[in-house]
């Protein structure tokens, strides 16, 4: 029964969520069938280039006691393969247990350019106001820290949503940071998604990133998730969302439309 309403609602959603426009009622039919899981959306700002960069509201959000998580994937537009798994949550059916938003490309003009870095050449992981250090090369952190259009919008969206929980999803490390600000949590994200214990201190210290920003002001915590440099992709379209669902106690309901 459970899944049953839960499947419903998260189908109610999708009709009755607000967009710029009223949609045709065939048209929100279809956008519900295609996007069951989705009950809302937002763009968050638009990168250095004008494109969007999107959040997509997915499981139950007020729900009583479930907890809200946001999943970032594409900070680095070189590290494409990890947006797979929260694509396949959006496409996938409703989630029930968690009041979840996934932001599959953070940077979407290094994905175009297949660059770690955004279009002016700042790497977003370094450009963060939190022990932020004016870097050069590789790790560019920009002429001051918050300079760049995506981190202004994802200061802004985490502030407004203030999540329980955050996965920042990177490549090619292979592994997840336990050496962060809840170490309890972070083995269990290591042990739900079968990837080995690790820190990832940058040598020194990790100037201007989001993970650390977020930690330092917020209640919640932030976790880094690397995959390798060649993970499958079949794996994290198939396996991997169930396994992040499953850190938080979460599933998808598996709509039957034939019952």
């Amino acid at each position: 029964m459970r899944r049953l309403l839960a499947a419903v609602v998260g189908l109610a959603a999708v009709l009755t969520t607000a967009t710029t426009a009223p949609a045709a009622p065939a048209a929100a039919e279809k956008a519900a069938a295609e996007r069951p899981a989705v009950v809302g959306k937002r763009v968050l700002g638009t990168s250095v280039e004008g494109r969007d960069i999107v959040a997509w509201h997915l499981g139950e959000p007020g729900g009583p006691g479930v907890p809200t998580v946001v999943l970032i994937s594409t900070m680095h537009g070189d590290e494409p393969a990890t947006r797979h798994i929260l694509r396949s949550l959006r496409d996938g059916d409703p989630v029930v247990g968690v009041d979840l938003w996934v932001v599959p490309t953070y940077n979407p003009d290094g994905l175009a350019a297949g660059t770690r870095r955004n279009a002016r050449g700042v790497d977003l992981n370094r450009n963060y106001p939190y022990r932020w250090a004016d870097l050069d090369g590789r790790y560019e952190s920009g002429p001051k820290a918050a300079s760049e259009p995506e981190t202004k919008a994802m200061m802004a969206f985490l502030d407004d949503v203030r999540p329980d929980r955050l996965l920042s999803f990177h490549q090619p490390l292979h592994g997840v940071d336990t050496d962060t600000k809840r170490p309890r949590f972070a083995r269990t994200v290591a042990r739900h998604l079968g990837l080995p214990r690790k820190t990832f201190d940058c040598g020194g210290v990790c100037h201007g990133t989001m993970t650390g920003w977020f930690n330092d002001r917020f209640a919640g915590a932030a976790v880094t998730v690397e995959y390798g440099a060649k993970p499958s992709r079949r794996r994290l379209r198939t396996v991997v969302p169930d396994q992040v669902l499953a850190v938080f106690d979460a599933y998808r309901a598996h709509l039957d439309w034939e019952s």
